[in-house]
């Protein structure tokens, strides 16, 4: 049977219309960094394995990881680690009841954007 009210029903927002909010924004971002970390876990299991296997394959692994793209990739983990956790506390913060306000969300995410930032870079001065 044909939909008669097919040309009067609104349209859902399209990408070029629809402008992305803080909170939907961090929310991609915190899946993109959880499945970021575990590509980075296997990139560490597979150092460990390599050193555990023999002194060449260990080289070939070690010298991966500690290439300018190694670098890239390990200092992006700890970006992610870092962001990830603290979108976490935001998301417990969240459960408890609190912060829920528009404004109070989009200052939560600019907080777990500046934080992770800034915890990342202490963490590279530390190391």
């Amino acid at each position: 049977m044909a939909d008669v009210n097919r040309g009067k029903r609104p349209l859902s927002p399209h990408l070029t219309i629809y402008r992305p909010q803080m909170t939907s924004i961090t929310s991609i971002f915190t899946r993109i960094t959880g499945n970021a970390l575990l590509v980075a876990a296997l990139l560490i299991v597979w150092w460990f394995l390599a050193a555990a296997t023999s002194s060449e394959y260990f080289a070939v692994a070690d010298g991966l990881i500690t290439s300018w793209f190694g670098d890239l990739v390990m200092t992006l983990s700890v970006w992610a680690l870092w962001y990830h956790a603290l979108a976490g506390v935001r998301h417990l913060i969240w459960d408890a009841g609190y912060g829920l306000e528009i404004e109070t969300a989009e200052k939560l995410g600019l907080a777990v954007i500046a934080g992770s930032l800034v915890l990342t870079i202490i963490t590279i001065l530390a190391v």
